[in-house]
């Protein structure tokens, strides 16, 4: 990778590129610091705390402590990523978006306006919501001697709020245009990093105090990378089944008698089954907490199926097996696979064409897919039981910044952030070939 780095800073396009995308982000990082005037900022902080089995605590950890800075960027990207998947799993149940989904560059531009006025619906739900958890800390006299009424303050906060949402979607979406690609997700990348680092320098920081913390560091970070290296061995996993295609003699000529192979991916679906799943599970504590968090049930719930209890990583784990199928089924159809290679004259060997080799290649996806559950499952639950045996309370804030899900989306994205620049210089070089 750093290779590739070097080599797209040689060209002049690629590394406009890369620079672009790095202003870019360093605007998003600014605004993550930059305060929403009518906050009190110590008492929204102090609300919003570190611990991510709260949802705040959550939010801020993946927009790098924007929220708990109470700033202008606070909600960040979440919006549009729900927005995305909602839209993305309606496009499967309506078949009006379905239509959508298949008209082209049309089609796919009219899905991308609805995704926009659904993230601005979301982005005003939850500013809304934020508000109204957080009334203790609107601060009424923060212009000058003007003593405005709290719910003047609230709504202009609301669309401080939904306005820093919108705009972390449009940098998110100039990225893509005029970066190197795939701007969310480099968003969510920087902010996880962020909070990471700003873990691991109050975890140094804390080491004059008590010199334990610097091999609590160290044996954190072993862990780490090993658990990124599994990462990165189970993602480029793939299972590569054998199309062989006969040969036809058409007048003179003869096509076909080539072999190929269809890569079917170990885990297909990527993190996508631990976001449903935690946000399945943390819904009803999140409407408990900005609704009514003082009840009951909230109580009840954060103590029985919070994160981090025996129950919540059951469920968590039942939901990410079947939200793996249910992705497996809307990326892979067999049938129409099945279809397509024997329309060209192809097969799989030992297998005979038709409903034969639909059924074979079903039954390779259901096994990865099995696989690719179990390792997501292991993934989920796994390395936070093992970290909190391990270190207790006393690496509790780089536990916060190490999530199983935050590392999976750092390590894809570094991934495909290393394919991006490859496939843009592979580009430039058939340009100058062909120049």
């Amino acid at each position: 990778m750093l290779q590739t780095i070097k080599n797209a800073f040689k060209n002049k396009e690629v590394r406009n590129k890369i620079l672009i995308t790095l202003a870019l982000l360093f605007v998003y990082r600014l605004g993550c610091w930059l305060p929403v005037p009518g906050i009190d900022v110590a008492v929204f902080s102090q609300a919003v705390g570190t611990d991510q089995t709260t949802l705040f605590g959550l939010m801020s950890a993946i927009s790098g402590n924007a929220l708990s800075n109470a700033a202008f960027l606070a909600i960040g990207i979440s919006p549009y990523i729900n927005a995305s998947i909602i839209i993305q799993l309606l496009t499967v149940a309506i078949p009006a978006l379905e239509r959508l989904s298949k008209q082209g560059d049309e089609g796919r531009k009219k899905l991308t306006q609805i995704t926009r006025y659904f993230t601005l619906f979301l982005a005003l739900a939850q500013a809304i919501g934020i508000v109204v958890s957080m009334s203790s800390s609107i601060d009424v006299g923060t212009f000058g001697s003007i003593n405005l009424p709290v719910w003047l303050m609230g709504c202009f906060i609301v669309i401080m709020l939904t306005a820093g949402s919108m705009l972390t979607m449009w940098l998110g979406e100039l990225i893509t245009e005029l970066g190197v690609g795939n701007g969310i997700s480099l968003l969510i990348f920087v902010g996880i990093i962020s909070t990471a680092g700003q873990s691991i320098r109050a975890t140094i920081e804390g080491i004059s105090s008590d010199n334990n913390n610097l091999w609590y560091l160290l044996g954190f970070l072993a862990l780490v990378i090993v658990i990124f290296t599994l990462i990165i061995v189970v993602d480029l996993a793939e299972r590569r089944v054998p199309i062989q295609y006969a040969k036809q003699i058409k007048g003179r000529k003869q096509y076909g008698g080539q072999s190929t192979n269809i890569p079917i991916k170990l885990n297909a679906s990527g993190v996508l089954p631990i976001i449903f799943a935690t946000a399945l599970v943390t819904f009803p504590q999140m409407i408990a907490q900005l609704v009514a968090p003082n009840s009951g049930f909230y109580r009840w719930y954060v103590t029985w199926i919070g994160t981090g209890t025996p129950i919540y990583s059951v469920v968590v784990a039942l939901l990410i097996l079947f939200f793996s199928y249910f992705y497996a089924v809307i990326q892979f159809n067999p049938d129409e696979v099945a279809r397509n290679i024997q329309q060209y004259g192809g097969f799989i060997p030992g297998i005979r064409p038709g409903r034969p080799t639909a059924e074979y290649l079903k039954k390779v996806s259901n096994r990865l897919t099995l696989f690719g559950a179990i390792y997501l499952a292991f993934l989920a639950v796994i390395p936070s039981l093992i970290f909190s045996i391990l270190f207790r309370e006393n690496a509790s804030m780089l536990l916060n910044a190490f999530t199983a899900t935050g590392m999976m989306i750092v390590v894809s994205v570094a991934m495909e952030f290393d394919k991006q620049l490859e496939a843009q210089l592979m580009m430039k070089h058939y340009k100058g070939f062909l120049k």
